[in-house]
C-alpha cells in the first residue's frame, strides 16, 4: 500500500511540475454571485468575471520534476512485503 502511495504522490508530483514548466500562468474562474445565490428580493445580482491567477515562480517545475522524480525512485526500492 505504501508503495502504490508513494509512487501516485511521485507521479503527481512529476506531472505537476511539467504542467508549471508548460504553462506561464493559471487564471481560474470564480463562481459569479448569480450563479451562487440566484436572484434576490430586489433583482438578480450583477454578474461578475473575477479571475484568480497564479504564476508559478522560476524554480517550481524543476524542483516538483525533481522531487517527484526522487520520489517514484524510493517507491520503486520499497520491498514488496504484503
Amino acid at each position: 500500500m505504501w508503495r502504490a502511495f508513494f509512487l501516485a504522490i511521485g507521479i503527481y508530483m512529476c506531472i505537476l511540475g511539467a504542467e508549471c514548466l508548460a504553462v506561464e500562468r493559471f487564471e481560474m474562474a470564480q463562481e459569479s454571485a448569480a450563479e451562487a445565490g440566484g436572484a434576490t428580493l430586489f433583482g438578480s445580482p450583477p454578474a461578475t468575471t473575477a479571475t484568480r491567477e497564479i504564476e508559478p515562480p522560476e524554480w517550481a517545475p524543476w524542483s516538483f520534476l525533481s522531487v517527484g522524480a526522487v520520489i517514484i525512485l524510493y517507491a520503486l526500492t520499497i520491498n514488496r512485503g504484503g
